[in-house]
């Protein structure tokens, strides 16, 4: 195959894509990788994208959609070489998708306002699953497994809350809260085993995500800026004992708190 000379066209990435995956001339690397292989790896490209935008960094948002959509030429190259499905079906698939949930759009549906598009796109996924062969399995079975834990209790919820298996008033998710983590100290002055601490600790967080669903945060972003937050602070910590002419294990954790306040003053 000729090196394409239109890099801005999808052909050529396809074009590239198959021939990296070409038992004959190909990439020995990527000719042995599957579908499991290759996973772990979409699900970090997409965390990347996540952080390009999180940093704000456009050159950097730029490369990572570049290899996030790799990620899906790849998929489908494999897919392509299996006889199930081609890059033009996976195109065709979520154009067919957003029509036929756009409704107010590409049709004669009439939807004001985002919240109402938001409900309006989740009836649309209701009735896409009662559909389906399988309608008669559960409406918890298709979230991801994969997702992140965070992620997929707020997706659980929000798939329980369709059918109205859902607090209506933040207030008891508090009291909730409250009654976990008195479990979860009742366990630890027990003495409890690592794996009744790991369920009670599970509970509370599970517990937190409904909370952040109730008030429209998303957790793993909520924690996201926490953890942003505190390597900010750490490395205020760090830069202040540097300064003093000393090492981290040197000094107190009063001193080391004594500059994380501060941290925390030169920030508000």
């Amino acid at each position: 195959m000729d090196t394409p000379t239109n890099l801005k066209s999808i052909d050529a990435l396809l074009a590239i894509m198959a021939k990296l995956r070409a038992p004959e001339g190909g990439c020995p690397w990527d000719v042995e990788q599957t579908f499991a292989t290759i996973a772990p790896y979409t699900i970090e490209e997409a965390y990347e994208v996540a952080d390009a935008i999180e940093r704000n960094d456009m050159g950097a948002l730029k490369d990572e959609l570049g290899d996030l959509l790799f990620q899906v030429v790849f998929h489908a190259q494999m897919a392509s070489e299996a006889k199930a499905f081609t890059f033009a079906d996976v195109v065709e698939a979520i154009s067919q998708k957003m029509l036929r949930r756009h409704p107010h759009v590409f049709g004669e549906a009439d939807v004001k306002t985002a919240e109402a598009q938001t409900i309006a796109w989740e009836e649309h996924k209701k009735r896409e699953r009662a559909a389906r062969p399988d309608n008669g399995a559960s409406i918890l079975d298709d979230v991801p497994l994969p997702s992140p834990a965070l992620t997929r209790a707020l997706k659980l919820q929000k798939r329980m809350a369709s059918v109205g298996f859902d607090w209506r008033e933040r207030a008891p998710i508090l009291d909730k809260l409250k009654e976990e983590i008195a479990e979860l100290t009742v366990e630890i002055d027990a003495g409890a085993p690592k794996a009744k601490l790991a369920d009670e600790l599970g509970d509370i967080l599970f517990v937190c995500a409904n909370l952040a669903r109730h008030l429209g945060v998303d957790p793993e972003e909520a924690l996201r800026g926490t953890n942003a937050k505190v390597v900010r602070r750490f490395k205020h910590i760090e830069a202040t004992i540097k300064t003093s002419g000393r090492q981290l294990g040197e000094v107190s954790l009063e001193d080391m708190d004594a500059a994380w306040d501060d941290a925390k003053r030169l920030e508000r």
